[in-house]
């Protein structure tokens, strides 16, 4: 989302400020998009444009501890904090929006419906390569990425070649000016990520499997729970190389949420909007339009 933009700035839970963008028609039907773990608003910048193109207002908002919202003081990045944050959001808004959840984003989405259980919360719901029950060895591969580089990077340069060694199947931009998004300079000149680095606390615990294992079957069945009472239009988008969503989580979250429909994109992983934009994008924008007739 860039010519076009306009600022969109809010309250989360707890008083964090939430910073976004928007566009398209001021008047048009709202898409809410929220990013990814580790990611940020601009990972929306294409698909923003194509669905602003199609006349619908679209608002993608950083999350607390991500680019440039507020950092949680004390910690706090559980999924259920996420999810206060969408709540928080929603009551900032004169309209009932879609949204377009992307892996921790979908994962926020799910968490705050399953809180609202007298009301929809959404007039739309897609979930981009996420399921409640998710593939650990995915999930692993995922958290060690994200732990590896606690000292950061020299040059954006070999932020790229760490990219590129975690999604090898994406081909690389002949540009490293877009990392400017997703890093910022730390004090010592190094690129860090542009998040929290305590977003990780907490989190699974990678070296030992049979824990990660357990506190992950649990955390699917309480989000599993969550998902049936998702009860408007819904669409799951999987990448088809994703190692974190697969035929079998696909057919659980089928099985709790029946009046779902399904998406496979084409050599995409779990960066679907990422590697496959212009796919992704047309399968959201005619789930929309029928969704909204």
């Amino acid at each position: 989302m860039t010519a076009g933009l306009r600022p969109f700035r809010t309250t989360g839970a707890s008083g964090l400020h939430l910073v976004g963008d928007e566009i398209g028609p001021h008047d048009g039907p709202v898409v809410l998009l929220l990013h990814g773990g580790g990611q940020n608003r601009h990972a929306w910048k294409d698909t923003g444009r194509r669905l602003a193109a199609h006349g619908y207002r679209v608002i993608g908002v950083d999350a607390r501890g991500h680019g440039d919202s507020d950092w949680c003081p004390h910690g706090h990045y559980d999924m259920a904090h996420f999810g206060d944050d969408v709540l928080a959001l929603l009551t900032h808004l004169d309209t009932v929006p879609a949204v377009v959840g992307a892996s921790m984003g979908g994962l926020a989405t799910i968490d705050a419906q399953g809180r609202t259980p007298d009301r929809q919360l959404f007039r739309a719901v897609v979930l981009v390569d996420v399921t409640p029950e998710m593939e650990p060895d995915g999930v692993r591969r995922i958290m060690a990425f994200m732990q590896a580089h606690p000292d950061g990077f020299a040059t954006l340069d070999e932020a790229a070649d760490a990219i590129a060694g975690y999604n090898p199947d994406r081909p690389r931009s002949g540009t490293t000016a877009g990392l400017e998004k997703v890093l910022r300079r730390r004090p010592d000149g190094r690129w860090g990520w542009h998040w929290d680095p305590q977003f990780l606390h907490g989190k699974v615990d990678v070296g030992d499997d049979d824990a990660m294992r357990e506190r992950m079957a649990e955390r699917g069945r309480a989000w599993l729970d969550a998902a049936r009472r998702i009860d408007v239009p819904t669409l799951l988008v999987r990448g088809l190389l994703s190692d974190l969503v697969s035929d079998r989580t696909v057919a659980s979250f089928r099985a709790a949420v029946p009046h779902a429909d399904f998406v496979e994109v084409a050599r995409a992983g779990h960066m679907v909007a990422g590697d496959r934009n212009d796919a992704f994008a047309d399968a959201v924008v005619a789930f929309l339009r029928d969704a909204d007739r």
